[in-house]
This record gives C-alpha cells, sequence and structure tokens, in this order.
C-alpha cells in the first residue's frame, strides 16, 4: 500500500566537492595519476560480495578507506557527463555495483539533483546500452533512497522520461525493456499518490494489452519479449494496489488473461500464468477464500494441459520449466495452496509463502543480483517491504562465525555434486535394464 514520507534534510543537492589545489612535484604528479587510473579501471571493483573473498588488510584505517571509496564514487558521478559514451557507461556500471553492494544512503542524499540529472542526460542522449544501465541506476537510486520525499521527486523528475522511451516503438527493444522494469521499480518504491499509481499501471497496460487480441503466430519476438517484461513490472505494482483499483483490474484483465497462455512463446505463457495465479491470490484476499471466476472449469482445464504438456514441437527444457511453474500455478487457481520457499541470509531466513512475495523477492533479486542478501540484511526499506523488522545489530564475531569459508563451500558442493551423479546413475542404469528387459 501507498506508504508515508517523512523528509530527511541532511545536507543539500550536491554538485562536485570542490578539493584545495596543493604545490607538488612530478614525482607525486606521477604517483597521483596512476592512482587515479588505478581507481576508475575497474568499475566493478567496488562491488564488496564478502562471499569469494577474504579480508586481506584486518587493520585498514575504516576513516581512510570510506574518503577512497567516496573520492572514486565523485569520480564516477563526474565521469557521467564525459563526451565518450565508453567512459559514461563505465562509470555508470560503477555506480550500479556500488549501488546494489552497499548502503551509501548520506553519500547519496547529498548528491541526489545531480546524480538525477546525470541519468535523465544518459537516458536521453545515450545509446541503448547506456540507457538499459542508466534505467538500472535509477532503480537502485530509489531503493537506497527508501519511501521518502527524495526518492519521490527522483521518481517524478524520471518518470516522463521513461514513459516515453517506452511508448516510442523507433527505441530499441532492450531499452524499452529496462524503462518498463524501472519505471515499475521506481513506482513501487516511491509513489505515495494513488493517482501516480494508477498512471504508472495504465502507461505499463498500453505495453502488453494488444496482445489480447493478436492471434497466436502473430505475435513476433521482439514484441513478446517487451510485452513480458510489461507484464511483469505491471504484476509487480499489483502487490501495493488498494482494494478499490483491484476490483476494477479484476474485471477489465481477469477475462482477457488467459487468451495470453495459447500464445507461442512459453516465457508469455509462464508470465500469464504467474499474473492469473497472483490475481486469484489477491482476489481471495479482497473478495473470500471461495472466489471463483466465471469460465473456471475452461480455465483449469487449460492450466492442467501446460502443466502435463508433452507436445514434441516445443523444446524439452521448455516443456520442462512450463510443466513445473504450472503445476504450482493449478494448485493456487483450484485450491488457494503455494509451495512456501525458504531464503537464507546471515544468520536469518524469510519464508515466500505467496506469489505476491514471490514476484517482489524476483523483481529485487533480478535487479540486486549479488547484493540481495546484503540490502535484505541492512537495508530498512528493503526489510519493511518484506517485513523482516528492523536490521540486526551483530558484532563482527557473529558475522564471521555465521560466514561460511571457501574451503567448506568447495566441499559441500563437491559432495552435493558427487551424490547428484550417482543419483543419475542409478536411475540411468534402470532405464538401460528396462530397455535390454523388453
Amino acid at each position: 500500500m501507498p506508504r508515508s514520507k517523512k523528509r530527511i534534510n541532511k545536507g543539500g543537492a550536491g554538485g562536485r566537492p570542490l578539493r584545495a589545489q596543493q604545490p607538488f612535484s612530478d614525482e607525486d604528479a606521477s604517483i597521483e595519476t596512476m592512482s587515479h587510473c588505478s581507481s576508475f579501471s575497474d568499475p566493478t571493483s567496488l562491488a564488496d560480495d564478502g562471499t569469494e573473498t577474504d579480508q586481506t588488510v584486518e587493520d585498514l584505517d575504516e576513516e581512510a578507506s570510506q574518503e577512497d571509496y567516496d573520492y572514486r564514487l565523485r569520480g564516477f558521478i563526474d565521469s557521467t557527463l564525459d563526451k565518450s559514451a565508453k567512459v559514461r557507461i563505465s562509470a555508470l556500471e560503477g555506480l550500479k555495483s556500488a549501488f546494489s553492494s552497499k548502503l551509501l544512503y548520506d553519500f547519496i542524499l547529498e548528491r541526489r539533483v545531480t546524480l538525477t540529472d546525470s541519468i535523465e542526460r544518459c537516458l536521453k542522449k545515450g545509446k541503448s546500452e547506456e540507457q538499459c544501465v542508466a534505467a538500472q541506476v535509477a532503480s537502485l537510486l530509489c531503493i537506497q533512497l527508501g519511501s521518502s520525499i527524495e526518492s519521490e521527486e527522483v521518481f517524478k523528475s524520471l518518470r516522463p522520461i521513461f514513459k516515453t522511451i517506452l511508448t516510442d516503438k523507433s527505441v530499441c527493444v532492450q531499452t524499452r525493456k529496462a524503462c518498463a522494469t524501472s519505471l515499475a521499480i521506481c513506482c513501487y518504491v516511491s509513489a505515495d499518490d494513488i493517482e501516480d499509481l494508477h498512471l504508472t499501471i495504465t502507461y505499463l497496460e498500453s505495453i502488453f494489452t494488444p496482445s489480447y487480441q493478436k492471434q497466436d503466430k502473430t505475435i513476433g519476438v521482439q514484441t513478446a519479449s517487451l510485452d513480458i517484461s510489461a507484464l511483469v513490472a505491471w504484476t509487480l505494482l499489483l502487490t501495493i494496489c488498494p482494494p478499490s483499483l483491484m476490483k476494477k483490474i479484476f474485471e477489465t484483465h481477469l477475462a482477457k488473461l488467459p487468451c495470453l497462455l495459447s500464445c507461442g512463446n512459453v516465457d508469455m505463457r509462464i508470465a500469464a500464468g504467474e499474473t492469473m495465479a497472483l490475481l486469484f491470490e489477491l482476489a481471495r484476499d479482497i473478495y473470500d477464500q471461495d472466489f471463483e471466476f466465471n469460465d473456471m472449469e475452461l480455465l483449469c482445464c487449460k492450466l492442467k494441459g501446460l502443466a502435463t504438456d508433452s507436445n514434441k514441437y516445443r523444446a524439452k527444457t521448455d516443456r520442462k520449466k512450463q510443466r513445473s511453474v504450472f503445476r504450482d500455478v493449478l494448485k493456487t487457481v483450484e485450491d488457494g495452496d503455494f509451495d512456501p520457499e525458504t531464503i537464507t541470509f546471515g544468520p536469518e531466513c524469510m519464508y515466500i509463502d505467496s506469489w505476491v512475495k514471490k514476484r517482489t523477492y524476483e523483481t529485487f533479486k533480478e535487479l540486486l543480483a549479488s547484493g540481495i542478501r546484503f540490502h535484505l540484511q541492512a537495508n530498512e526499506f528493503v526489510r519493511s517491504v518484506f517485513e523482516l523488522g528492523p536490521p540486526l545489530l551483530l558484532d563482527a564475531a557473529t558475522l564471521k562465525a555465521n560466514k561460511t569459508s571457501r574451503v567448506e563451500r568447495h566441499f559441500y558442493n563437491s559432495a552435493v555434486s558427487k551424490a547428484r551423479t550417482k543419483a543419475r546413475n542409478k536411475f540411468r542404469d534402470k532405464r538401460a535394464d528396462i530397455g535390454e528387459y523388453f
């Protein structure tokens, strides 16, 4: 549901900080140049995953380290204005890596306007690759700021640009997909007004609803790809819609979505099936547990067919993926059941026990990548989304005790692989015996 916001005044809108110039020797200049180059040569080095590399310098001064980190981030922000597209993309990748792996609220708050202007410039003037990364940085910026006045201002500044790119058919499909996803995430995090939410939902609906009228083979690969992204982004926003808006959505879409289950694209069928499951879950929460829709028998028949599909003209991997998803979808539509999943992060765990949580978690996971577990532990906004409460205060010893070493992970993975190989060999032997017997 839309959330209340509090304006936090910590510093003003950021420009580039000025540093005092001091005389230095030629030797100092060469050292400075080498340091500068090494700092910007690898933007992804900012990521502090903490899972594959061990701490090598235990006694590094924390304050000096943070100053160096901030200096590199300021350099990335400056480089987003560079004339070279390659430099701008590298800088955006650096910001993306930093925002997904650390909490930088104070740093970002002081430079929010500058960052928003840089993202806006890259979206307007950049080519496809630059626009895609800029859209992802915009989503991460909102997640860092959380549900606040500042993130709402970022969303309202960038929404017209996202809308223009999303509805422009001359723009690359990959860029439009990235903008659809980012528009939904920024709205999910920031929108406090139901009108903003409804407007964003309308933008996304305009992309995928034309597929309702298309026949199976008239949906091209590129069109289907964009429609899927818009449909998934739209589904994310349904998880925060108020009941009054959801009732209109049920009336408009519940009878039309089943036609997408006949699409020739397996990802479109899966996206439509998961959306149907989520809609039934929300309808039972809003109306009652016995909610059924008019063509329930026909819908269940179609879902059963997809859950047991064995048509040879479909790829084997597509059939396997489809059957797995639609077994869960059918279970929800028919009985209202959901198979829970457990997500472990540090000393905590989270249960994915509904389609609403599943859609939200998968969206955040796709954006944050390896940083998802860190944000689940430390980001107050992300924790509030999944109802995890305030972040736990753990000392270094506790964190170290809960961390699995690389050697332990290696032995565990080796054991799992060996057990899996043995199980498969036994299964293959049985199949071979049956063949010889007959």
